[in-house]
């Protein structure tokens, strides 16, 4: 694949970083993937200089739990990065948890960025990794890491369309002959949807649940099929009694806010394809759409987008990874 060697390789890295809005994957060329928690970092001391008092999968468990004195916060909004304090803390804390600091001097990093990310976002990451110590950081769109992950044809004189289902960004690409042909992007994903599911039950039930239990019950939707209700149980508080409650809903209840969701993200897939030349087109009509990122897990995301494009539309292997499995692939060669 000579086109993405000349893409992806000048000097060989030994150290690739994912940084998405939900979770934080650090890639070594030897041994693959050596931590993936959760983008969370949480603060003591608020009022002086913040101290780090948990990161990762131990700060997960603090959202809505913590006193005043302390303050879980995420690195990333909608895919991209809004405070660089945090993000160092937490990749500092990542690359001590992979054994990797005593070395941390000599690194050379690939680092996945949104495809539309702005020159003052891309400054922002390239800031961070200086900031933890590393050699030398490129950047590298994750549209097209996500296919080389879901191992498709990227080099070959044929188009492929990927999604890219993120936390905070959906990216639509097609990609042929080892570069992106076209792009676009929507900043929702994950978790907006989550953000959506809180409201619904908010409004229409006069329901409260926390960032976990949306999380939880999005998943909970995830496993069933569009137009196939399942009950589903959620546990939060009741706006009628000011007290903890269990609700008890039909999966159908939440079609509509999923079906809001998706409808975003195929217009933004029509708008690619109304842009894309005549014979990717043809490539992708026969090929299909593939879809990658933790959104590709929902089964009405790919029944809507099959219904509303006429595309056969499939889910990647191990999709939430493909990024990860990418920036392995660039590292490997």
């Amino acid at each position: 694949m000579p086109q993405m060697m000349s893409f992806i390789s000048r000097r060989r890295s030994e150290l690739a970083i994912d940084f998405g809005t939900s979770n934080l994957r650090l890639i070594r060329r030897d041994e693959g993937i050596v931590f993936d928690e959760p983008s969370l970092c949480c603060f003591s001391d608020l009022d002086r200089v913040p101290i780090l008092t948990a990161a990762g999968t131990a700060a997960w468990a603090m959202i809505d739990r913590t006193p005043r004195q302390l303050d879980v916060r995420r690195p990333l909004r909608r895919g991209v990065l809004q405070d660089i304090r945090t993000a160092t803390h937490l990749l500092k804390y990542a690359i001590d948890r992979a054994g990797g600091r005593h070395r941390l001097a000599a690194t050379r990093a690939v680092i996945g960025v949104p495809a539309d990310a702005t020159q003052a976002e891309r400054q922002a990451l390239l800031t961070m990794a200086g900031d933890v110590g590393l050699r030398s950081a490129r950047l590298v769109s994750e549209p097209f890491v996500a296919a080389l992950g879901a191992e498709l044809p990227v080099d070959a004189p044929c188009g492929s369309m990927i999604v890219e289902c993120g936390a905070g960004t959906t990216e639509v690409a097609v990609i042929s002959l080892g570069g992106i042909c076209i792009t676009r992007s929507v900043r929702i994903g994950g978790a907006s949807l989550d953000q959506g599911i809180t409201d619904h039950l908010h409004l229409r039930h006069k329901f409260l649940i926390g960032q976990q239990s949306a999380e939880q019950l999005k998943k909970d939707y995830v496993r069933g099929k569009l137009g196939q209700p399942t009950t589903i149980q959620i546990r939060g508080r009741s706006l009628a009694t000011g007290l903890p409650a269990i609700l008890e809903i039909s999966s159908r209840d939440l079609d509509n806010v999923v079906e809001k969701h998706v409808g975003q993200i195929t217009d933004v897939i029509r708008d690619v394809l109304n842009a894309t030349s005549p014979e990717l087109s043809r490539d992708i009509h026969t090929h299909g759409i593939v879809l990658t990122g933790g959104g590709a897990l929902m089964a009405a995301l790919r029944e809507l987008i099959e219904y509303d494009t006429g595309l056969p539309t499939r889910v990647a292997n191990d999709p939430t990874r493909c990024v990860a499995h990418g920036l392995h692939r660039i590292l490997s060669h």
